[in-house]
C-alpha cells in the first residue's frame, strides 16, 4: 500500500483556499461531464466540492479520500446528499469494480508508481468505461508549493498518454487547459515563491481572467497551460 505524501496540513489549507476559485472549479467540472455516466468514482475527493457539483448531473457519484482527518470532514460534509457514496481509498489497491468511470484530478502526482495507480483506476471502471484525469503540467513549473503539498513530478501530454497506456488505457482526449494559469502559477509559487492559498491573487484572476481564458481555449486549444486534461477507455 502506498503512503500519503505530502504535509497533510499544507495540502488542506491549499484546498480551503482554493475552493474560492469557482470559475475554475465550474470548468474543470465541465469537461468531465460528458465521459462519467451514470455511476463514476472520484480518487481523492477531498473537500468534496468536485463531487458535490458532478452529483447535480448524476444519479450517484462515490467520492474517495485517502487522508483519514479529511475523510472524516468529506463524510461530514456530504452526510445529506444521499446520491454521494463515501469511502477510503488509496492508491495502488488491488479492488475490482463496476464503475461507469473513475475521475481523479490533481491526485496523480502525489503517487510515485503512477502507473500501477492507473491500473488501479482502470480496474474499477466497467470495459467501456472512462478514466478521466488532470494533473499539473510542465516540470519547469515545479516549486516549493508542488514539493510542500507531496508533487512527485508534473506532467506533459506526452508523459501522461505514455502512462495511461502503460497501463493499459486506450487514450481517448488529451489537451492542456488553462494556458494564462501556468504563467500566474510560475510567477507567483516559483519566482515569489508563495502558495497557492485563498486571497486577492485568486480572486482577480478567477473572476476576471478565468473566465475569458476558458473562452478562448473553448476555440482554439492552447500548446501549454497549468494543467493535462485527458480521457482514457477501459479496453472492452
Amino acid at each position: 500500500m502506498a503512503e500519503i505524501t505530502g504535509d497533510q496540513r499544507v495540502q488542506s489549507e491549499v484546498l480551503e483556499g482554493l475552493a474560492t476559485a469557482v470559475n475554475h472549479r465550474r470548468w474543470f467540472v465541465e469537461l468531465a461531464v460528458p465521459h462519467l455516466g451514470d455511476n463514476p468514482i472520484e480518487i481523492g475527493s477531498g473537500l468534496g466540492d468536485y463531487a458535490l457539483e458532478w452529483s447535480e448531473h448524476l444519479p450517484r457519484i462515490t467520492a474517495t479520500e485517502a487522508d483519514p482527518d479529511r475523510l472524516v470532514r468529506l463524510k461530514e460534509r456530504l452526510a445529506d446528499h444521499p446520491t454521494i457514496e463515501v469511502r477510503q481509498m488509496l492508491l495502488p489497491h488491488s479492488e475490482r469494480g463496476d464503475y461507469s468511470a473513475a475521475v481523479s484530478y490533481n491526485v496523480l502526482e502525489h503517487i510515485e508508481d503512477h502507473v500501477s495507480a492507473l491500473r488501479s483506476m482502470r480496474d474499477l471502471v466497467r470495459p467501456g468505461g472512462a478514466v478521466i484525469i488532470i494533473v499539473p503540467a510542465f516540470q519547469f513549473a515545479m516549486s516549493p508549493a508542488d514539493i510542500a503539498t507531496g508533487h512527485v513530478r508534473r506532467y506533459t501530454k506526452r508523459s501522461l498518454a505514455a502512462a495511461m497506456a502503460e497501463a493499459g488505457l486506450t487514450v481517448e482526449k488529451i489537451h492542456y487547459a488553462n494556458a494564462l494559469g501556468l504563467i500566474g502559477y510560475f510567477m507567483a509559487t516559483k519566482v515569489f515563491r508563495l502558495m497557492p492559498k485563498e486571497g486577492p491573487m485568486v480572486k482577480v484572476y478567477d473572476t476576471l481572467v478565468l473566465p475569458a481564458t476558458k473562452a478562448a481555449e473553448q476555440r482554439v486549444r492552447p500548446p501549454f497551460g497549468q494543467s493535462v486534461f485527458a480521457v482514457a477507455r477501459v479496453p472492452g
